[in-house]
């Protein structure tokens, strides 16, 4: 690799740093560029996902406040997220690579009307669960706990699981049920098998699919993506380390952690300011970027 090229894989890790804070998909812009470089492509997905292990821990950081009150909703979606990503590892390592990015493209539109749709979709289920809600309040008032209501979620002022906002005016996520608490579990799951294999956007993917599945405001989603998205690539990158280290490029590696780190820090700081509106059309439009190259492949 010559000094212009790894100098353009230090800036590509900076923006997919920085991308993979604010939505994702900052894959699409490493590993083109790796490949372009001469990487072979499944040698490329290893480095990659090791080298942006610094980013995803700095944005993860970077959206602390959001994660605030999440910690016990993430503690029961990380074990589906560890075995999803070594089910995706492994079948990176046995696989022929283009058995995932067939469907890919498939993947990323169906991401995307539920990013757009999102909205109208959360209405309709509030809608659906407001008996519910009214009968919640009625037993806080009863038990003299007062109950805080917002625009997605009811739960009891002052509860462990309160958010980072304002005290007694941002509550927690609400508990969900059965049901629905399996739904997302299983959405975090196969994301995190196809995050294991190839991780080109999937915080697009799962972002849209917590979005359906979870009431919460879209900012403390990308919190929680973050997360689980660092754990993803975690658990790949041990295996493609312990398994495959001799196939990594160790170089291409630190440039892309360095440029990652500085990238995932700054990322998060300039997501977090974004409207919900702002973020979701983000989210589209490199949604639709993320598609036109993985087509390009």
């Amino acid at each position: 690799m010559t000094v212009l090229e790894a100098a353009l894989v230090l800036l590509a890790g900076l923006g997919a740093g920085t991308i993979n804070a604010i939505v994702g998909s900052g894959t699409l812009i490493t590993f083109p560029a790796l490949v372009a470089f001469g990487v072979p492509p499944v040698t490329a997905t290893m480095s990659n996902a090791v080298g942006l292990i610094p980013g995803n821990i700095a944005s993860s950081f970077g959206y602390r406040e959001e994660l605030r009150g999440q910690g016990r909703r993430l503690l029961q979606l990380l074990p589906a997220s560890l075995a999803g990503a070594l089910l995706g590892a492994y079948l990176l390592l046995t696989l022929p690579e283009d058995a995932f990015i067939t469907i890919v493209p498939v993947l990323l539109v169906f991401a995307l009307l539920l990013v757009v749709g999102q909205p109208a979709l959360q209405r309709y289920l509030k809608k659906r669960k407001a008996m519910r809600a009214d009968a919640r309040g009625e037993a806080g008032r009863r038990s003299g706990r007062p109950v805080v209501v917002r625009a997605d979620a009811e739960v009891p002022a002052g509860s462990d699981a309160e958010s980072g906002a304002a005290p007694g005016t941002v509550p927690g996520p609400p508990a969900l049920s059965t049901g629905r608490m399996l739904a997302v579990v299983l959405a975090v799951f196969l994301t995190a098998i196809y995050g294991g294999y190839f991780a080109a956007a999937q915080g697009i993917i799962l972002i849209a699919l917590l979005g359906l599945l979870l009431p919460e405001p879209l900012q403390r989603l990308n919190g929680a993506k973050n997360v689980l998205v660092l754990a993803v690539n975690t658990v790949a990158a041990a295996v493609y380390i312990i398994v495959g280290f001799d196939r990594i490029d160790w170089l291409a590696v630190l440039l892309i952690a360095i440029g990652s780190l500085i990238g995932g820090y700054f990322g998060a700081r300039i997501g977090r300011r974004f409207s919900p509106v702002l973020l979701r059309a983000i989210i589209v439009v490199l949604g639709l970027v993320a598609l036109w190259r993985i087509l390009q492949m």
